[in-house]
């Protein structure tokens, strides 16, 4: 098993709660000790939920999986081998039966003069709290000043891409700054400079026009800058340029214009197609033209899955709702598979898609209904929630919500958290 994300986990769980212990091994390797449930990223990233709770560790869930902690750096298939990097001493060479690559995706970046030095995606937990971290700090630093131009510049965020990663993201950390305003009697509501930057002429593609445009008139309501079919051309010395002419100093640039398959696929024996997934049947088997690679398989983001309830031609989208599904589907296969028997397409029609405005606002379109405000709010927490693997994870996500409506939003930030050794480094001398 490549990858621990939403397809290696639920693929590992099912697989291993499916086969008889004598019938396979399950090893799952991937870089991090857990999944993170990268939908629950805003609201972690918010305050809204605790961080940890919006993760699922590996070896508390995968119990009868063999847990192997480091990266994949080559797979060949020819001979069936991967080659691995655990976090420490030498690299492994496992041999397999049955290989399921999924190592997910990862922020598809451009070459935009100054992102590489300072911009910063949305795709992991890690990212989430430097970015929650961040935000508290500028308003810090807004308060602190009395430079109009620090100010403006500390108080400026801009989010590149209208995606649902980046509505969520830049709704609910405005929400946070708002309520974090309570604190700060040196600075008012106007002094924020919330910037939204989208190359196309709409948000929320996966939704009806009508409701990314709801989305975006809820957003200018509260203040937002929305630049639709405007790009970004530079963010060198964190002076953002956009193509509308437009000059915007900003310590804060948050990437979330799309994914893209993970590198690693690229020292694979595996087929990709023009867009570097890898090309599967819709078995989810892994296939070469018109061969399949037995003992192959691929799902999630970083697989080319044709959606056997559209067009032909068309793929299964990259989220999370085909991901889980496929990861069941593909366990059922492969155990099928192992057994002597033939394997089932995966065919799920997209139910909808849900997303969270802030708290109780939201927008939501499922199976053609569409919701708006408090009810789209809810229904977006009520489907993640359960979702996320684990009682465990279900019951902590659901306390933390709860506590909410009678505390308040913690709304301090932890920056130690980012370089821990810098005041013990200052305070220890040097030798020598």
């Amino acid at each position: 098993m490549v990858g621990a994300g939403h397809v290696g986990l639920y693929a590992a769980l099912r697989l291993s709660r499916k086969l008889r212990a004598r019938e396979a091994e399950v090893t799952v390797v991937d870089p991090q000790p857990h999944m993170t449930y990268q939908p629950f990223l805003p609201e972690a990233s918010a305050g809204n939920i605790s961080p940890r709770h919006s993760v699922v560790p590996l070896r508390r869930e995968l119990k009868r999986c063999k847990i192997v902690s480091g990266a994949v750096t080559r797979i060949e298939h020819s001979r069936k081998t991967a080659t691995v990097q655990p976090i420490i001493g030498p690299p492994l060479e496992i041999e397999y039966d049955q290989i399921i690559v999924a190592p997910g995706s990862v922020s598809r970046t451009l070459p935009i003069p100054g992102l590489r030095e300072h911009g910063i995606g949305f795709k992991t937990i890690g990212e989430a709290i430097f970015l929650r971290n961040h935000v508290l700090d500028r308003l810090d630093v807004g308060a602190a000043t009395t430079d109009p131009g620090t100010r403006r510049r500390a108080l400026t965020f801009v989010f590149v891409g209208g995606g649902y990663a980046g509505i969520e993201a830049l709704a609910e950390m405005e929400d946070m700054a708002r309520d974090a305003l309570k604190y700060y009697p040196e600075l008012t509501v106007a002094d924020m400079h919330w910037v939204l930057v989208e190359a196309t002429q709409r948000v929320l593609p996966e939704v009806d026009r009508d409701m990314g445009a709801y989305t975006v008139q809820q957003l200018l309501k509260r203040g937002l800058d929305i630049r639709l079919d405007t790009r970004l051309e530079s963010c060198v010395d964190g002076v953002v340029k956009l193509s509308d002419g437009d000059s915007l100093p900003s310590d804060t640039i948050v990437w979330t214009a799309g994914v893209k398959p993970a590198p690693m696929l690229d020292d694979t024996d595996l087929p990709r197609d023009d867009k570097r997934r890898v090309t599967c049947l819709p078995t989810l088997q892994v296939v070469d033209g018109d061969k399949v690679l037995e003992g192959a398989w691929s799902a999630g983001d970083c697989a080319a899955v044709p959606d056997l309830t559209g067009p032909p031609g068309t793929y299964c989208s990259p989220s999370a709702q085909h991901a889980v599904r496929q990861a069941v589907r593909m366990a059922d296969n492969i155990r099928a598979v192992i057994r002597g028997k033939e394997p089932v397409p995966y065919k799920h029609k997209h139910a909808g898609s849900v997303a969270s405005l802030g708290l109780h606002k939201g927008v939501a379109q499922v199976y053609g209904v569409k919701l708006k405000g408090p009810i789209a709010w809810f229904m977006h927490r009520t489907y993640h929630v359960s979702r996320i693997p684990s009682f465990n994870r279900k019951v902590r996500v659901v306390i933390d919500w709860t506590l909410a409506f009678f505390l308040r939003r913690e709304v301090v930030a932890l920056g130690q958290l980012h370089d821990p050794r810098e005041e013990f480094t200052e305070v220890t001398p040097r030798v020598g």
